[in-house]
């Protein structure tokens, strides 16, 4: 099997820290996102991952290369032209089925359905009470797909459509796909999900999976949610006691980091490189080769190389340079 990780985003609601850094590899708990996505594969038989790259193509490329034995493919997305434009880019690389995955969240999921359920695919969903922020998936009574509603109104289904799909029968998304593109566009995009639509108006069965965990990564807000949440479930790391600091658990503190007079935590992550003096730090990432002196930062995420100095801040987003307040 093949898998599909469109990366071509610009990651906009993270900015000004996804100027450097491709959202794929904001670190989250220590880790790049996609590495998170990327262990969840490790029990399936994987042929090539096939990256659809953009914004800081030659980053994600160097990353993959570096930290992964999986053979790898990457594809340029020269025109952000929608999801289903990126995957129609894999289409001369498939040859049969394929798992897609949209690398915007991390998820706990029981991958291992695709050996198990007797459908063309499967479409992984998460039950949400706040349903009109999303895509939903309105299923039968058996739990097939019927159709997806974006951001509906009325509360016709409340399972959230993650990003999270497998196709087995890979020629009649395309199919699908190729519809979807000689149709018109909508707000400048062709949607994968009318692909999907397709396959389900030709009679074939999308299997709706809910998945045990799904955990935002593309705004600020969530993305620190998620933080939180990595590190309640194993993904702390905290140094030797160190004098005049006091952490707060959870924390994920890199090797290499010097605190100083400062309090650090709950729910902190810092990077290798990163020195805190005399600060509070709570709620926030923090990436490498930071200084933070004499300041106090919650709910923030600062991106590399930045220094914060006699600063206050409370729902922020740095990167060198750049400085400004969490939409």
């Amino acid at each position: 099997m093949k898998v599909i990780l469109p990366v071509a985003g610009k990651g906009t609601r993270l900015l000004p820290v996804t100027r450097e850094v491709p959202k794929p590899l904001v670190r989250v708990a220590g880790r790049p996102v996609l590495d998170y996505v990327i262990d969840r594969l490790e029990p399936l038989d994987i042929e090539e991952l096939i990256f659809i790259t953009g914004h800081l193509k030659e980053a994600v490329e160097e990353y993959v290369t570096a930290n992964y034995d999986l053979p790898a493919r990457f594809v340029e997305q020269e025109v952000q032209d929608g999801t289903a434009g990126a995957v129609h880019l894999a289409r001369p690389y498939v040859d049969g089925p394929v798992m897609i995955i949209f690398v915007d969240t991390v998820f706990d999921a029981d991958l291992s359905l695709v050996d198990t359920v007797a459908a063309e695919g499967i479409i992984w969903a998460k039950e949400v009470e706040d349903y009109q922020r999303f895509g939903v998936v309105v299923t039968d009574e058996n739990g097939y797909m019927q159709r997806i509603v974006e951001k509906p109104s009325e509360p016709i289904s409340k399972l959230a459509n993650i990003g999270l799909y497998y196709i087995r029968d890979w020629e009649t998304l395309f199919a699908g796909i190729d519809r979807t593109l000689a149709g018109p566009q909508m707000k400048g995009e062709w949607f994968l999900t009318d692909a999907f639509q397709y396959m389900i108006d030709q009679g074939k069965r999308l299997y709706t999976a809910e998945v045990q965990g799904w955990y935002d990564c593309g705004k600020i807000e969530t993305l620190l949610e998620t933080n939180a949440h990595l590190l309640s479930v194993g993904g702390a790391k905290r140094p030797q006691t160190v004098e005049g600091v006091t952490i707060v658990d959870p924390v994920y503190i890199a090797a290499g980091v010097h605190l100083e007079a400062c309090t650090v935590g709950p729910n902190v992550s810092l990077d290798e490189g990163t020195v805190i003096r005399s600060s509070t730090l709570r709620h926030t990432i923090v990436g490498h080769s930071c200084r933070i002196e004499r300041s106090q930062i919650e709910n923030s995420l600062v991106g590399d190389s930045v220094a914060v100095l006699d600063s206050q801040y409370d729902g922020m987003v740095a990167a060198r340079d750049e400085v400004s307040k969490a939409p």
